[in-house]
């Protein structure tokens, strides 16, 4: 029989984090559910937060479960380790993950030492991906005997529905917060959980999927940082030939291999242009018509930093698999660890990739299974 276990549900209001509750629930587990409260716009300035309806929504379903439910404060804590990192990373050129660092920083977090400081033995969220105990050779590279240190205790594999799959988010999370995880809709599709909530009276059933950023609400990126980070004008210039086409309010609008949204039209063909670059000397632009030898857009090689794994730290050159973001598949690569510095490395993929930029994440793959991830340079 299953050991009981004292589990705290990270309920946002949604439909899959109410469908967690209802497995541990029916899985015999001592149930408890507290909403994040990380962000409620109170300067009032941009976009819609919906946060006083999902604590409605979350609320409700505790109700009808019969759980003890929670608000746990945690805006300070957001602010200091999501949001600042994220518009300081703009601010200077890059292209952040929010999710990625809400779910290391504040869920698996502080959020995670709130849950263990008051008697929990884990976290649930209602993230697409499954956690198992590791085996020996989960893999055709053996690789939790790779590196230095003891075998990791658990294994994070991609969920059962590849259309919703959210390992990627949890590329930098440790072996111990790993550790300190359950995710029960790992092995379950979006249909079927719809489904357990219709069957189950909970009032999220219905609910669509919240868009946006993490926990800000269903606000466009940029929308968001012209509210927080001033404008800084400069050219926009056709990388191939110099020739200035236009002019932008700000570098940190843009993303490498972004089309939509650049501000000039398309030639007298209809080709698109793309981002391939920013200069940051006279604070340009640069673009090229979309193809495939566009100066820049294509990458075979990538460096990384801040590497995290869940397993022992690979240590020696070796083939794995990446996904260089969400809802990519999965690409072969050598992954080059940098010798004598710690958490830095190069990878080369086996077949050249659009738009890596800097501050995004690679997640590392050995097969279904995620390593670990590291930012791009």
């Amino acid at each position: 029989m299953r050991a009981r276990k004292k589990i705290l549900v990270a309920l946002s209001g949604g439909v899959d984090s109410s469908v967690a509750a209802l497995l541990l629930q029916r899985g015999g587990h001592d149930v408890t559910a507290a909403y994040m409260k990380n962000w409620t716009n109170e300067d009032n300035v941009v976009g819609h937060c919906p946060w006083e309806q999902d604590i409605t929504d979350a609320r409700a379903v505790c109700e009808r479960l019969g759980v003890e439910f929670h608000v746990v404060n945690l805006m300070r804590d957001y602010r200091e380790l999501v949001v600042a990192h994220l518009l300081d990373g703009y601010a200077r050129g890059f292209t952040p993950n929010p999710d990625v660092m809400c779910n290391r920083e504040i869920k698996f977090g502080v959020f995670l030492e709130w849950a263990k400081d008051h008697g929990f033995a884990s976290v649930a969220t209602g993230h697409y991906a499954r956690r198992v105990e590791a085996t020996p050779a989960p893999g055709p590279h053996n690789l939790p005997e790779a590196g230095k240190g003891s075998r990791a205790a658990f294994a994070l594999l991609e969920g059962a529905d590849k259309n919703k799959d959210q390992s990627y988010f949890l590329a930098l999370l440790s072996q111990a917060q790993l550790a300190d995880a359950c995710f029960p809709l790992g092995d379950l599709t979006k249909p079927q959980v719809r489904a357990l909530a219709r069957e189950a009276g909970l009032a999220t059933a219905k609910k669509k999927d919240s868009q946006g950023i993490c926990f800000v609400g269903e606000v466009k990126m940029r929308d968001f940082l012209r509210q927080y980070v001033p404008d800084s004008p400069g050219p926009i210039v056709r990388a191939a030939d110099g020739r200035a086409l236009g002019e932008h309010r700000g570098l940190h609008f843009y993303t490498l291999g972004q089309r939509k949204g650049i501000g000039i039209p398309s030639n007298t063909d209809h080709a698109a242009y793309v981002v391939v670059g920013k200069r940051a000397a006279d604070r340009a632009l640069l673009v090229a018509f979309d193809a495939p030898d566009a100066p820049g857009l294509f990458q075979r090689e990538a460096r990384i930093h801040s590497l995290q794994w869940n397993v022992p730290p690979i240590t020696m050159p070796r083939p794995l698999e990446g996904r260089v973001r969400y809802r990519d598949p999965r690409v072969a690569l050598d992954f080059i660890p940098d010798p004598g510095a710690d958490g830095t490395a190069c990878v080369r993929f086996s077949t050249p990739q659009r738009g890596l930029a800097s501050g995004q994440i690679l997640a590392l793959h050995d097969g279904e299974r995620l390593l670990g991830g590291g930012v791009y340079l």
